[in-house]
């Protein structure tokens, strides 16, 4: 793979789960990391401090992807500290339960704010910089929910669904600009977010028989797919939803 070294990646939510193995992965490779965190520091500093002992620049912000004024906020910063933004992944997100019927117009709202205008909101601060560098590459998060649906989340499914066709749309537009923009979809994914579903033996044998693989994935095996969207080895792959599921999911 292409070197990534001196290149600029932004994380949203890149403390724990996925975002902090995409965080350690391109430390490793080279790249200048910085993240975002909603809550806990305590996991951002020990993100960053695996990456620091590696030798690696890392700096990150605790941030609201609901608020705009947070988002640019964190983008002027990173660009003040950097003087680019190459690469941004948008990983920020919440999973919560909610039945059509039960589920409070809040509930909705909250989801689709956090997952798929947050997306926005750091795409639409972002993709001015890249155009004015030329060049960029903007992954975003989505899941195998965004296309086949989630029964009891839909919420959750919809703003997927919304990031998918997002990522489309927004790959064509900007692609004559020298901008990448593609999705990973993973399927389920062994982090504390969906420890509810693991950690209850009944449920996570239920699901197993769904997967091939007999298991859930890792994070670190999102954030290889990641990393290789964000290299020039991708520089022809546009508007892509590259699924990680296991095969659990097959979708063209």
């Amino acid at each position: 793979m292409n070197s990534l070294t001196g290149k600029v990646v932004l994380i949203t939510g890149g403390s724990q789960g996925i975002g902090a193995a995409c965080a350690l992965a391109f430390a490793k490779a080279g790249a200048h990391v910085a993240f975002t965190y909603a809550n806990t520091i305590k996991y951002a500093e020990n993100t960053a401090d695996q990456i620091r002992v590696g030798g690696g620049i890392c700096v990150f912000y605790r941030m609201n992807v609901a608020s705009y004024a947070e988002c640019k906020k964190v983008v002027r910063s990173v660009y003040s500290s950097f003087k680019r933004i190459d690469i941004l992944v948008n990983n920020a997100g919440i999973w919560e339960e909610g039945a059509v019927g039960s589920m409070t117009e809040s509930d909705w709202i909250k989801t689709i704010d956090v997952n798929l205008n947050g997306m926005f909101r750091m795409c639409n601060l972002i993709v001015p910089i890249m155009k004015k560098q030329k060049s960029g590459k903007i992954i975003n998060i989505a899941s195998t929910a965004g296309q086949r649906g989630e029964p009891f989340h839909s919420h959750y499914a919809a703003s997927k669904g919304g990031m998918i066709a997002f990522t489309k749309s927004l790959a064509i537009e900007l692609i004559p600009d020298g901008i990448n923009v593609n999705c990973v979809a993973p399927g389920w994914v062994k982090t504390k977010m969906t420890s509810s579903v693991w950690k209850n033996s009944t449920l996570s044998k239920q699901i197993y028989k769904t997967l091939p693989r007999g298991r859930f994935g890792s994070p670190e095996e999102i954030a290889g797919p990641v990393l290789f969207l964000s290299s020039n080895l991708a520089d022809n792959i546009v508007g892509e939803i590259v699924n990680v599921n296991g095969g659990s999911v097959l979708c063209g």
